[in-house]
This record gives C-alpha cells, sequence and structure tokens, in this order.
C-alpha cells in the first residue's frame, strides 16, 4: 500500500503556485507555506502595468532572453509559452497578444481575478495553505522552523523565496542568510529590470518627467533593444533599458558611467530621415522634426537637451543625433524599487532538477536563483517553467519508486 508523501512549498509566488497546481495530489499531500496574509503578492504587483504574463514567439526566440540559457532551456522547453497559454484555458483565463507579441489575460480580468483563479484552482486540488507563517531557517535537527508554531518535518521541501525587490510583498531575500550558515554558495544580491540614473538639467526633467519615449531604440555595447522608455526625475526607466540591464549593471560595478544611444526612429534609417528632412517645406527645425519627420514634443525636448544651437540647425549632425542621442547612465536604481533581482543562490548548488546538492530532497527554484531574464512575460514564463518542470520530475520520482 502507498503512503503519502509530504510536500512542504515554503513561498507563494508564481513559481510555487504552478508547482503546487501541477504536483500529483493523489500521492502527495502539499502545503504552501506563506509570510504574507495571502499568496502571489509580487504577481500583483508585476500586473500594475498590464499583467504580461508571457510572449507569443518561437520558443528557440523565447529561451534567448535567458542568462544562463542551457540552464534553463529545459523547463522552458518542457513548459512552453504555448503551453502556459493552454493551461490558463482549462482553469478559466483566457488570453489575447498584444503589442510586440505580448501575451495579456483578456481584457475584463483584473490582475486579482486571474491571481484568484489559480489560487481557487489549487483549492479544488486539495492544497493547503498555512499564511502569516515567517520561516527562520532550519533546527538543529534538519526541520524547517517558522515563527511561532512547531517545527515542520517535510519528505520533499520546496523553496520558492523570490528574490530581494519589492519587499512589502515579502520578497526581500532576508532567506539568504539561512542558506550561507549550511555553506551553501550565494551570491549578493543587486537590482535587475531597474531604471538607471542620468544627470539631467533641472529645466528639462522639470518639463518631461513621467514622459514617455515610444518606438525607440536602445544600444549598448553591442546590444540593441526595441520598445519605450520614460524619463524620470531619477533618470530612464522603461521595457526598453530593462532588456540591457543586466549588462549595464555589470558595467557600472567597474566603472562610475556608461554611455548608451537612444535611436529615435529606430524604423528608418539614416539616408531615409534625411530625405524627408529635406523635402519638407517647413522653415523652422522643430516644425520639420514634428510634421516631417514625426517626433513627438518629448523626443524634440530630448534632442534638444543632448544638441547645442550648432549641431541642432545642422541636418547632419542633427539626424546622426536623432539615430544615436548620447545618454550618460551614472546610477543603479535602489534594489527595493527594481522589479527583479540579480544574485542569489549560486547555480552549481543546484542539480538538473533543481535539487539542492548539500541538502537532500530539498529545492529551490524561481527568482531565489541566479538566472536573468528580461522584465514582464520572460520572467513569468521562466518561473512558471520551472514549476512545472519540478512538478513533473517530482511526480515521475513517485511512479518510478512504485514500479521498483
Amino acid at each position: 500500500m502507498y503512503t503519502m508523501k509530504n510536500i512542504t512549498i515554503v513561498g507563494g509566488g508564481p513559481a510555487a503556485l504552478m508547482l503546487a497546481n501541477h504536483l500529483d495530489t493523489t500521492r502527495y499531500n502539499v502545503t504552501i507555506y506563506d509570510q504574507k496574509k495571502s499568496v502571489g503578492r509580487k504577481f500583483l504587483v508585476a500586473g500594475e502595468g498590464g499583467l504580461n504574463l508571457t510572449y507569443s514567439s518561437p520558443i528557440s526566440e523565447l529561451t534567448n532572453q535567458y542568462v544562463p540559457q542551457n540552464f534553463m532551456a529545459t523547463a522552458l522547453t518542457q513548459f512552453t509559452n504555448e503551453d502556459l497559454i493552454t493551461w490558463l484555458e482549462t482553469i478559466g483565463i483566457p488570453t489575447f497578444i498584444g503589442s510586440s507579441n505580448r501575451v495579456f489575460p483578456s481584457e475584463e480580468l483584473k490582475p486579482i481575478e486571474v491571481l484568484n483563479k489559480i489560487v481557487e484552482n489549487l483549492k479544488t486540488k486539495g492544497i493547503n495553505f498555512q499564511l502569516n507563517k515567517q520561516w527562520n531557517g532550519w533546527t538543529t535537527a534538519g526541520d524547517l522552523h517558522f515563527e511561532g508554531q512547531e517545527d515542520i518535518v517535510s519528505d520533499i521541501v520546496v523553496f520558492a523565496l523570490g528574490g530581494a525587490s519589492w519587499k512589502v510583498t515579502g520578497s526581500d531575500g532576508e532567506w539568504i542568510n539561512a542558506f550561507e550558515q549550511l555553506n551553501i554558495k550565494t551570491i549578493a544580491f543587486r537590482s535587475a529590470n531597474c531604471a538607471f540614473g542620468v544627470n539631467w538639467k533641472k529645466t528639462f526633467i522639470a518639463t518631461y518627467a513621467g514622459k514617455p519615449l515610444k518606438n525607440i531604440a536602445v544600444r549598448f555595447a553591442n546590444q540593441t533593444t526595441k520598445g519605450e522608455l520614460v524619463l524620470s526625475k531619477f533618470g530612464l526607466e522603461g521595457n526598453a533599458i530593462y532588456a540591457l540591464s543586466r549588462n549595464i549593471q555589470q558595467a557600472l560595478e567597474s566603472e562610475e558611467h556608461v554611455d548608451i544611444e537612444i535611436d529615435l526612429k529606430p524604423m528608418l534609417t539614416t539616408t531615409e530621415l534625411m530625405v524627408k528632412y529635406q523635402n519638407s517645406t517647413l522653415s523652422k527645425v522643430t516644425g520639420i522634426l514634428k510634421e516631417d519627420l514625426n517626433l513627438d514634443r518629448t523626443a524634440i525636448g530630448l534632442l534638444k537637451q543632448f544638441t547645442d544651437k550648432e549641431a541642432f540647425t545642422n541636418p547632419d549632425l542633427l539626424i546622426a543625433t536623432i539615430k544615436a542621442v548620447p545618454i550618460t547612465l551614472s546610477a543603479v536604481e535602489d534594489i527595493d524599487r527594481a522589479i527583479s533581482t540579480l544574485g542569489g543562490i549560486d547555480l552549481d548548488e543546484v542539480d538538473e532538477h533543481f535539487q539542492l546538492k548539500k541538502i537532500p530532497n530539498t529545492y529551490a527554484i524561481g527568482e531565489m536563483l541566479d538566472w536573468y531574464a528580461p522584465t514582464g512575460g520572460y520572467l513569468l514564463q521562466g518561473c512558471f517553467s520551472m514549476g512545472f518542470s519540478l512538478a513533473q520530475h517530482l511526480n515521475e520520482s513517485i511512479t518510478d519508486n512504485e514500479n521498483e
């Protein structure tokens, strides 16, 4: 006769919720512990600007967005973006493809409703929830110690405690100390998918703070990304720079500042812009930029910030600047305001199934591991895929044991 095993999941973010949704509850008793009053707090933060769940792109193109790619590829192939969209549909969350191949829940569904449907599905499977429970590490006997309650003995433990950004959601990174005490190698947390500081002229940013730059491209080193930026008092934020944040962050660790270039018209070549400029019937430069080159007020303001009068009135220099506005970045946004973090448990500490090599039957998934993806749907897809992949492994482990 088969004896049910207990799985304890510590943390209630996207990776944990997907894991629990796909575990075989006829063979496992599954309990999710979270230090907050409800699960998925950071999932809701991700939805504040529109809940980008994944991307509608070929799986090979999708996996190229992750670092290290070989670490994430297996999980992403096991549970692809198409698999995620299909699964969401089965639990009552239809999706649609928005701009830049981003996938969102149906427009009538708010992020909290999406989360509630995922949690409701867990409850129908008999998943147990222990909320308001703060994990404080291991006892000397190796049991799980939660503040204010009896220590927990579990057959299998899965940690899904997140990174170190948005502490208000419970993702505070404090867990790292407990792992270090067991000689598990960790890497210090630092901001990723974050804003970078720019020393704006006060008069410029007083006018343009909060304004977007749409349909632009950002270049740093040998990498170019397209998307949007938002000008802030601190500097620049938005998906076009978030995608470069890992490389920019690394450069700023050894340099006082780094330079990027913003292409205000990435869909047009320098020659095409010059033809439009020369064919204009307008006499004022600002008018030509607005009417013939279709630049908005914010883009024109940025050009004026980074060109002197001579360059602004010289078509060759002006067009060259439109294609490469030089911006110097000098600081990284505070880690608690970053969308995600770099760092966490070193990947050498886990095997191909995310099991900690130094603690048998103990796993770590999600953002607490040191992998990187650009913001939004890539991060969520990565966490969902890891959760599913581990569920498949644990389910197969039970079957293999029964057949022995």
